[in-house]
């Protein structure tokens, strides 16, 4: 294997997350992939050699395409509303590109949030989208949207506010999701039945691919329900993100074996999904955490 193979199966590593990011940025799976395309080219024409984090030096360039991208579309007025909504509202169009936004991005970026994410400057939906969602740090943001650390700061505070005044949406910030998503883990892992309750939708649906449903885990509906599905269970589970996103995931001996997908709304548990076909979860973006 040649340097340039090298580089290619690298950067293939890192492709579901710098996908997610600038889908979440830009709204539209076409327009992601050409973001993610102008990364893989500037890295093949540069090379990783001096590049410590390729991780965080790919989300950066992303950042700034999707950036130019946004400001170039705000500018030309080229895109219709209604060709974005249903874009959107369509998702990703192939088998490429379909099972870990169906995983990751379909729940917790619904055609509501991508509506009000719309409304926000460039900028402001950039340093929103990193910080929110996928924890970058203001001060690698900064360079970005060519501000002060502080000043993205703002940005990110102002969307903040625009999207937490509509109601009904996706819990976009992770310490919050984190926050359900460890609450539920431990009343799950304690038989808690009533605290499992408290923290699910009346109207939660539990959804199961279909390795997990060979596994014999049966899709649910109603907060009893999938209550009982993980009361006393979830024993061996651990946090993790997905795609920026908090969920959990059964990983022994550090490979991940199931996905635990969440989607959360004002506090509770509105979804949750259930992944277990090993090529569908080799393709998300995983960290696992502690707890």
């Amino acid at each position: 294997m040649d340097e340039q193979d090298l580089l290619a199966e690298r950067f293939e590593r890192h492709r579901p997350r710098l996908r997610a990011v600038a889908y979440r940025v830009l709204g539209s799976t076409g327009e992601a992939e050409d973001a993610v395309q102008e990364a893989w080219l500037r890295l093949s024409r540069s090379g990783a050699g001096e590049v410590e984090n390729l991780g965080g030096w790919l989300t950066t360039v992303v950042a700034r395409v999707s950036l130019d991208m946004l400001r170039s579309r705000a500018t030309r007025r080229e895109d219709s509303w209604d060709a974005q909504r249903a874009a959107a509202a369509a998702g990703p169009a192939d088998e490429a590109t379909g099972p870990e936004q169906q995983a990751v991005l379909a729940d917790s970026v619904g055609l509501a949030l991508l509506v009000v994410l719309d409304t926000l400057a460039p900028a402001e939906r950039l340093a929103f989208v990193l910080h929110d969602m996928f924890a970058v740090p203001y001060d690698e943001i900064a360079p970005v949207v060519e501000r002060t650390p502080a000043a993205a700061r703002q940005l990110a505070s102002r969307a903040r506010r625009r999207v937490r005044s509509v109601p009904g949406l996706p819990e976009t910030d992770v310490a919050r999701q984190r926050e359900v998503v460890d609450a539920f883990l431990a009343a799950a892992r304690g038989g808690d039945f009533g605290a499992l309750l408290a923290l699910l939708d009346p109207e939660a649906e539990l959804s199961t691919d279909a390795a997990a449903a060979l596994a014999g885990v049966s899709p649910a509906h109603g907060a009893a329900a999938v209550a009982e599905t993980f009361v006393g269970r979830a024993k061996a589970a651990q946090p993790a993100l997905i795609g920026g996103t908090a969920g959990l995931v059964w990983a022994p001996g550090g490979t991940p074996r199931v996905v635990f997908g969440f989607t959360i709304r004002d506090g509770r548990v509105v979804a949750i999904e259930l992944l277990a076909d090993a090529e569908r979860i080799g393709r998300l973006d995983l960290e696992l955490l502690a707890g």
